[in-house]
């Protein structure tokens, strides 16, 4: 659903019926995440993809189907077919699991307000029901500014309520992810699988060092989503005009500034200054701190000797554990720009946890579910299990 948000929004703001095909399971490998979502108004116009372009036909015409009829959701899986090469399926050989529903954005003011927020880079979760029983399939809460608001058919009730809490819990995460809840008698006798659409705050980039590799670094890191930070104690060298692509320039020593900076299991610590009265007290800190990434840019020798300085200043082997230095992967870079793009792959494979080798000498799926998930109470690939 957050794919297609800002279109969303808008066809909410407009009270405009439309038909949500969402992707709400998968496996082997699949070409996007659960949570992806392709959308159908009444005048046919799409947007959106959930699979790359291998079952959009398909899909267009389920949710043709449910908008027209204003029937009940439905549910329809796809995977390869070996019999027959103009089948419906995919060819990567995956299956997913799509939920198709039809929503009144007047009946359900709150999935606008949500993705409203989550357009605006604020905050918010939209949970949706997508089995249990035909009653609540279907049914929406919307997560904004630390409060909720479910549908009718979920209500405030105890099913309500404990909706929101997970769906609250997992936006802590940042992470979108399905979990079942219910069986539970006395509360909630029906058990649910409920899709959380989580959108958080921009994760954070720390780039320490006003040098060309972190102009690059900056510029790669906003592409791929981070709320980029370029700090340095040099007033001539950290400045806006030579970091255009950088949110914020900060002129500060970079261990005062982190530490009294927001950091959480997202951000990314890079250290490019090459100077050990920056380095060390900044990576003492970066280390004790529960941030995702912590790189430093240096040669084997530089490497070498910070490790020493580390253990002087009482840095423990788990700590120097968590240390990538040399920063960034084996591609050969050479320029600021290639070195930028082996920093992000390694972010990128850290944080989804990929070997960083080349595809062609890796087996199992290409598309894998991300085990980079915070756990809240059990995750087990990108599903949570709990109780009403």
């Amino acid at each position: 659903m957050l794919n297609i948000a800002d279109a969303l929004r808008r066809w909410c703001r407009e009270e405009r019926p439309f038909a949500l095909a969402t992707v709400v399971d998968l496996t082997g490998s699949a070409p996007l995440p659960i949570g992806t979502s392709v959308a159908v108004d009444e005048d046919g116009n799409a947007i959106g993809s959930i699979s790359g372009g291998c079952v959009e036909g398909a899909v267009y015409e389920l949710c043709q189907q449910v908008l027209q009829e204003q029937g009940p959701s439905q549910r329809a899986r796809f995977g390869y077919s070996d019999d027959d090469a103009f089948a419906v399926g995919l060819t990567c050989g995956g299956e997913l699991d799509v939920f198709i529903q039809c929503i009144d954005p007047a009946a359900q003011p709150h999935l606008g307000a949500a993705l409203a927020e989550a357009v605006e880079g604020r905050p918010a979760a939209v949970a949706q029901v997508v089995d249990g029983p035909e009653a609540l399939l279907g049914a929406t809460l919307g997560v904004v500014g630390g409060s909720w608001i479910a549908d009718s058919a979920l209500g405030d009730g105890p099913t309500g309520r404990a909706v929101a809490d997970w769906a609250t819990a997992q936006l802590r995460t940042g992470r979108t992810a399905l979990f079942t809840l219910g069986g539970d008698v006395g509360t909630c006798p029906e058990q649910l699988s409920v899709l959380v659409h989580a959108a958080a705050t921009r994760p954070r980039m720390l780039i320490f060092g006003a040098v060309d590799f972190a102009a690059a670094l900056a510029q790669a890191g906003r592409f791929l989503g981070y709320h980029v930070t370029v700090c340095d104690a040099r007033p001539v060298f950290a400045t806006k005009a030579r970091f255009p692509h950088a949110d914020e320039v900060v002129v500060d020593w970079p261990h005062r500034y982190l530490a009294q900076t927001a950091v959480d299991a997202r951000t990314a610590v890079c250290v490019l200054t090459h100077d050990a009265k920056f380095d060390i007290p900044l990576l003492q800190l970066a280390l004790d701190l529960p941030v995702g990434y912590v790189g430093a840019m240096g040669s084997r020798r530089t490497h070498k000797e910070r490790l020493l300085r580390l253990r002087e200043v009482g840095a423990t082997p788990e700590q120097l554990a968590r240390l990538r230095s040399p920063i960034g992967l084996d591609l050969g870079a050479r320029t600021p720009e290639e070195t930028a793009i082996s920093i992000t792959a390694e972010i990128i494979a850290h944080r989804g946890r990929g070997s960083g080798l080349p595809l062609v000498r890796v087996s199992g799926p290409i598309h894998r579910v991300s085990q980079a998930v915070p756990e809240t109470a059990r995750h087990r690939e990108g599903m949570v299990s709990g109780t009403c």
